[in-house]
């Protein structure tokens, strides 16, 4: 059966023909269609897979786990900077191991479409110990994920998936089998003192992991997915040396592939599976005068080659044959080797830039509005913003925030900044990132009176990841509450023009107050209302 899919798409297609049971995720640019992919999968639903949101990726990858830990397969998805979120259980799960096989699909985003940087999550994977996939195109990334969830369950270890943007969001033809695989039963195989991580029981894992690396190695230097590529033999050569050999990983190889429609005049190692094969790297760099590594990301290749043989001439991102920064493509792969760079891959004159903004109506317009009227009645005042569309407020007309770190800073940042003496200190957190990491900070600021109010900025949505649903919605004043949060200081709004001498009232009578207070202007994004409008007229039409 042949289908036309995302690299996203072809992985999710993928693990469910794999007989997955479970999706944890949570949404991510450019990781989200996998799991969106699943919840609208007929066979998914037919066998009762699950794909509900999780609150963040943490609790994601412990969610994953415990389906492993019962004997089923079991994948979490996530952009790169969502894996530092749930470092914690990752690389644990390389102690615990896993029952039913788990692959852990990270999402890089080189050139930083949507992400504030840059991280190259293979690096990881080493950490962690544990085997790396890291597919070159989409046939190749629904066949991996495959076998990825077989290699996990024969060598009882989670497998890091690796792609990058531009993979997940181009398309290609994908050959998908008939007769997707059955769903792992129910079993009780794992044993308590492999995932009771008590010392005694990590020192003996941890022995047994290490010893793995060697087996873990030796399958990547076999793997079907290293290959080696060789259409002129090096004995034609007056040195009996190639002048150059490529080493290519991912979605790299498929540029190299892009420069020689007919044939490549040099040898290629492809790196799809990691541990890197040092023994075919070895045997590569040893028949060539010089090697050129050409990988997406940072050079983590180049960085382990380079100590493999201090002698050999290696060019890539570390000597600046490669841009160090960025997404690769095929005409910056030309130029490494020194052919002609034509100007398909040019970026087109004719098309103005511009910068994103927030929606006409969107309810985070009339936040700011309001708080920037307040904010000018007091010296110095900071806002600390956090990661959703709202953090376009930093952009004008606004300009109303001072920091954007990462998912919940907000809250924490102006906590941190009120301890200093900062006054007034405001926290600008969206709803799905409050319930994805701002619900701890808040907690440490209401247990210590922290003189910092923090809006709650709720459009009911998930909205800069597509609109999906977020975890806290209908719960935020009953979460505060909870946290220890008083009724006195617990204010909802509903932003819109005619409401604004009252949410600018709202705003200055709780900077006023020096203690933690919480604002939630509440309004339906404009997106997921516009979306829910064409249903319900859709529903009454039929």
């Amino acid at each position: 059966m042949r289908k036309l899919l995302l690299g996203d798409e072809a992985i999710a297609q993928g693990a469910l023909d794999a007989g997955l049971s479970g999706v944890y995720a949570y949404p991510g640019t450019p990781s989200t269609e996998i799991t969106e992919f699943i919840q609208l999968s007929p066979l998914a639903k037919e066998r009762g897979v699950h794909s509900r949101w999780s609150t963040n990726e943490k609790t994601a990858m412990e969610e994953a786990l415990g389906m492993s830990f019962m004997g089923k397969r079991a994948l979490v998805c996530m952009k790169h900077v969502g894996l530092n979120v749930c470092a914690d259980p990752f690389v644990n799960s390389g102690m615990t191991g896993v029952n039913g096989g788990v692959v852990v699909l990270v999402a890089d985003d080189p050139s930083m479409h949507s992400s504030q940087d840059e991280q190259d999550s293979r690096f990881y994977g080493k950490f962690a110990m544990v085997p790396i996939f890291e597919p070159s195109n989409q046939q190749e990334a629904y066949d991996m994920v495959q076998a990825a969830f077989d290699y996990s369950e024969r060598v009882c270890l989670p497998v890091l998936m690796r792609v990058t943007t531009r993979m997940a969001h181009s398309r290609a033809v994908v050959e998908c089998a008939d007769v997707p695989r059955q769903q792992n039963p129910l079993n009780y195989n794992a044993e308590a003192k492999n995932w009771v991580l008590l010392p005694a029981n990590a020192r003996r894992r941890n022995d047994h992991v290490t010893a793995q690396q060697a087996e873990l190695e030796q399958d990547s230097a076999k793997s079907k997915y290293n290959t080696y590529e060789e259409t002129i033999t090096r004995w034609m050569y007056p040195s009996g040396k190639h002048p150059i050999s490529i080493l290519a990983s991912g979605i790299g190889y498929n540029y190299v592939k892009e420069c020689f429609p007919e044939r490549c005049p040099y040898p290629i190692l492809k790196i799809s599976q990691y541990p890197l094969p040092k023994e075919r790297i070895r045997y590569l760099i040893s028949h060539a005068e010089q090697v050129l590594i050409v990988e997406e990301g940072q050079p983590f290749i180049e960085d382990i080659v380079r100590g493999v043989d201090e002698s050999q001439i290696i060019h890539g991102k570390l000597d600046g044959t490669l841009p160090r920064t960025g997404e690769l493509n095929p005409d910056v792969v030309k130029k490494a080797l020194g052919m002609e760079v034509g100007d398909s891959f040019a970026p087109c004159e004719d098309v103005v830039p511009r910068p994103p903004a927030l929606c006409q109506g969107c309810g985070h317009r009339d936040v700011y509005a309001a708080l920037n009227e307040v904010l000018k009645e007091y010296d110095n005042p900071r806002v600390f913003g956090d990661i959703g569309c709202y953090t376009l407020g930093f952009l004008p007309p606004f300009r109303a925030i001072h920091s954007c770190v990462d998912m919940g800073a907000s809250i924490t940042m102006a906590k941190g900044a009120a301890d200093a003496g900062q006054w007034p200190a405001v926290a600008v957190i969206g709803d799905s990132t409050f319930t994805h990491s701002g619900m701890t900070g808040l907690l440490d600021a209401i247990n210590e009176n922290a003189d910092i109010t923090v809006i709650i900025s709720d459009n009911l949505t998930t909205g800069m990841t597509g609109g999906q649903d977020s975890a806290g919605t209908n719960k935020f004043e009953a979460i505060c509450r909870g946290l220890g949060l008083s009724d006195e200081h617990l204010k909802v709004v509903v932003p819109l023009p005619k409401n604004m001498p009252e949410i600018t009232q709202a705003i200055r009578d709780e900077l006023n107050y020096h203690g933690t207070s919480v604002i939630i202007p509440r309004r339906e994004c404009m997106q997921t209302l516009q979306r829910h409008l064409k249903q319900k007229k859709a529903s009454g039409n039929s």
